[in-house]
């Protein structure tokens, strides 16, 4: 019998409720699932790996016991190509979640190349209606510009609202670098 094990692959730079409500739909796709923490060239992360390695895995240990009878899942970190590392794991799949339109036209692209270049398949999951305007990015900029954290609460977990406010209140973290730059308007 084959087991299907898909990588579901982001910064997850906070993760957020919209990332987990794909990964739960993921869950019930598949035999395993990795949740899958790289890098983005194109973003300066505001967490290192290690804090989101740790947020992500006490998220999905509290997700494996609301739903013990899901499949497996687990929380690695990569660098390089997300196909190597999926190649890397014997993935079947890419798991990778559409909010909007948008999404979509870019994570087609990205799932035409991967299928060409590594033989790899892409299934998407649309995310529930809520998370559908939902990004990381956009929490990171809140955050940044001493936005309530509290008003947060309907978009992220609770513990990556914990995470923000220890960023906030150090003074050394990139998060105020972006609120003290005098360009910044």
């Amino acid at each position: 019998m084959t087991r299907h094990l898909a990588i579901y692959t982001g910064s997850f730079d906070p993760i957020t409720l919209g990332h987990l409500d794909v990964l739960e739909r993921g869950r019930r796709l598949f035999d395993e699932v990795i949740l899958a923490i790289g890098r983005n060239p194109d973003k300066p992360a505001m967490f290192s790996f290690e804090e989101r390695l740790e947020m992500a895995r006490q998220l999905v240990e509290e997700l494996k016991q609301r739903e013990p009878s899901a499949a497996a899942v687990r929380v690695e970190h990569y660098t390089g190509l997300t196909v190597d590392f999926a190649r890397h794991v014997g993935a079947s799949a890419i798991l990778r979640g559409i909010r909007n339109v948008t999404d979509l036209a870019f994570e087609c692209q990205l799932a035409i190349t991967n299928r060409h270049l590594a033989g790899i398949e892409t299934v998407f999951v649309v995310t529930g209606e809520s998370f559908a305007y939902t990004s990381s990015s956009l929490i990171r900029q809140i955050a940044s510009m001493g936005g309530s954290l509290e008003t947060l609460r309907t978009i992220v977990p609770p513990l990556v609202i914990e995470f923000l406010r220890r960023k906030r209140d150090d003074a050394r973290a990139p998060l105020l670098r972006i609120a003290e730059d005098p360009l910044s308007e």
